[in-house]
Order: C-alpha cells, then sequence, then structure tokens
C-alpha cells in the first residue's frame, strides 16, 4: 500500500499540522518516526540539563495534550488517523525516556534503539490500543507505551548489571 506524502504546503498551513509534523521534521521521505525521535533527542537534553524534572514532567504532559489536538486536527485532514508523517508522538514520548534516563551517551543510545524497536514492532498491548483509538489520543498514547517498555527493559538492565 502506497501512503501520500504530505507536502510542506499542507504541514504549514494550520498549526496543529506544524505540530504534528514536528515542524518539518516528519516530512523526510524515509523513517519519519525515527526522524522525530532525533528530533526530540537534543531538546531532551537541553530540557533535562536547565530545568527541574518535575518541570519537564509537567511539560511533557503538556506537550502530550496539545499533541492529542494536533494529531486529532491533522489525522482528520489527511483522512489518515496515524499517518507516518506525523511525529509528535515520537518527539513526546521520547522526551519522557529522556527525563528518566541517565544523562549519559550510552543510556540515551540505549533508550534510542530501544524505542523506535518498541515503536515499530509495536508488541502487545501497543498495537491492541493503535488498533483501538483512532484518534488523537491514540496517536498519542500507543508511543506512551512504547517509551514504557522502554524504560522498563532499562530498569531491567541497570539492576542486572549494578
Amino acid at each position: 500500500m502506497i501512503v501520500f506524502r504530505p507536502k510542506p504546503s499542507f504541514a504549514f498551513s494550520h498549526p496543529a499540522h506544524v505540530i504534528a509534523f514536528g515542524a518539518g521534521a516528519g516530512l523526510v521521505p524515509y523513517a519519519p518516526g525515527t526522524a522525530g525521535t532525533l528530533l526530540a533527542w537534543p531538546i531532551g537534553w537541553m530540557l533535562g540539563g536547565s530545568l527541574p524534572a518535575s518541570t519537564v514532567l509537567g511539560l511533557i504532559v503538556t506537550l502530550f495534550a496539545l499533541g492529542i489536538w494536533a494529531c486529532d486536527v491533522t489525522g482528520r485532514k489527511l483522512g489518515i488517523p496515524d499517518h507516518s508523517s506525523m511525529v509528535w508522538d515520537e518527539i513526546v514520548a521520547f522526551l519522557l525516556v529522556l527525563a528518566i534516563v541517565p544523562r549519559e551517551l550510552a543510556w540515551q543510545a540505549a533508550a534510542f534503539v530501544l524505542f523506535r524497536l518498541f515503536d515499530i514492532a509495536k508488541p502487545p498491548p501497543i498495537r491492541y490500543f493503535e488498533r483501538r483509538y483512532r484518534d488523537g489520543f491514540g496517536v498519542m498514547f500507543d508511543d506512551i507505551l512504547a517509551a514504557a517498555y522502554t524504560l522498563m527493559v532499562l530498569a531491567v538492565i541497570k539492576r542486572l548489571f549494578s
């Protein structure tokens, strides 16, 4: 199945689209979810180094709520509820991961790889929720579950090797 690629004119035609497309990160022709996750990395690094953890988590909750709106509006306009070019979900979910994992390159690189793996593979119950909720909440929530899987695996690794 070939899914059309939105043009920059669409992505920048409405504030919800700008947000959903990660300010254009989702327009890359290959692996837009990875591009969105990569965009989150330096943002998460800056936030984690300059704001208290409670402020970062509050910001992530706000960005999640904003994403519900933006992805719902954009998905309805595209006619595809969770179009691959909408990457705000990856951005917010990976910001959550980065807010929790150690601020060391090895941990963050492992978090990146695991998050992308879980986001792509969608192990249970991620795929269930992705199919059950076909709106902005569903778009955002399945990536939060991928973030939770990532954090659980990293917690086990840390426990085993510490």
